[in-house]
């Protein structure tokens, strides 16, 4: 089923934060924070058995319980299975992501992207979510930011296993869609090569931002429209660097990346415009683009999304980040001509 038609609107929930991204959130926060974004109409909630050890999965589940089910739409991902037995924390290796989720539950993360492993990773998802069923499933970070070296070869144990078995998951209806999670272009552009099988979308984290996009928009995002396919864009802002936080790529923003930021928002300032809205409606004017999916940790910041989804730009502010090449020349551009 194509994107567009699962999802039911154009700003989703991303849960990163309520697995404890970064901080220790308290429980009614992150519950509040949940039920701020359902009273504000938000009826898409992407998460993942990897936000703090199944911490963010309990969490929504539990934020959800009540809610009819066919009103709403999650995706979860696969790829990592979480274990009763507890880890050192500080021990795991993260790749690029070390010590994001330090703060999530301490149950021992497991690899493993085979058929079995998959089905086992939707029944553990479905029993954390309280749910009867998962809309989309994404294959989670199959790609050099976890992985490194070894990345083709977990993609390759990937492709054998975890695609097969969500490609018949989907031809059975058990899921109505799914794709890849990935915070890189890479994998999408290997998977869309491949002849068999056959994915529907995709969520692609941090790549296709107002302050990194050119890569994206050179191949995968023409072989995604090729393909018929959209793209969920998550970590609209950078992990935060472009409102003004000061982490780009879950680490300290380097000085060029804070320099980007500066130059943008001195345009943005000029207009009235807050970096949010640059950010998100940067992204949505993509074509192959169906949802955002910002994520949240405190209930305030879902009607700051909303705001800034709704905000009027005019043609010339995006005009002028052209001009003063802020923007790839070749990103679609809302109202830019």
């Amino acid at each position: 089923m194509a994107l567009k038609d699962i999802l039911p609107g154009k700003m989703g929930f991303g849960a990163a934060p309520l697995g404890n991204m970064f901080r220790d959130i308290p429980e009614q926060e992150a519950l509040a924070t949940v039920n701020a974004a359902w009273e504000d109409g938000i009826r898409y909630f992407d998460t993942a058995p990897f936000y703090g050890a199944g911490l963010a999965e309990i969490r929504m589940g539990a934020a959800l319980a009540g809610r009819p089910r066919s009103d709403y739409v999650v995706s979860t991902k696969v790829g990592r299975l979480i274990l009763d037995e507890i880890e050192d924390v500080g021990a795991r290796d993260l790749g690029e992501k070390g010590g994001v989720f330090k703060y999530g539950r301490p149950n021992r993360i497991v690899n493993d992207y085979s058929r079995d492993a998959t089905l086992r990773s939707i029944e553990d998802s479905l029993k954390r979510l309280g749910t009867s069923h998962i809309d989309i499933a994404f294959v989670h970070d199959v790609a050099q930011d976890f992985y490194g070296d070894e990345w083709l070869s977990v993609f390759e144990s990937a492709r054998k296993g975890a695609f097969k078995a969500l490609d018949r998951l989907r031809d059975e209806g058990v899921i109505k869609a799914w794709g890849l999670g990935v915070n890189r272009v890479e994998p999408i552009e290997l998977l869309l090569a491949l002849e068999e099988p056959r994915p529907d979308a995709f969520l692609l984290a941090g790549r296709y931002t107002l302050l990194d996009h050119a890569r994206a928009l050179q191949r995968v995002m023409p072989m995604v429209a090729e393909h018929e396919l959209a793209i969920v864009v998550g970590g609209p802002y950078s992990s935060g660097a472009l409102v003004g936080g000061p982490n780009f790529e879950y680490a300290p923003a380097p000085a060029e990346i804070l320099n980007k930021v500066a130059r943008i928002k001195a345009i943005a300032d000029r207009y009235g415009i807050s970096m949010k809205a640059a950010g998100l409606q940067f992204a949505l004017a993509n074509p192959v683009v169906a949802a955002v999916i910002p994520g949240a940790s405190r209930p305030g910041r879902i009607a700051e999304d909303r705001a800034a989804l709704d905000q009027s730009i005019p043609g010339d502010f995006w005009r002028e980040l052209r001009s003063a090449g802020l923007v790839n020349p070749a990103a679609p551009l809302p109202d830019a001509g």
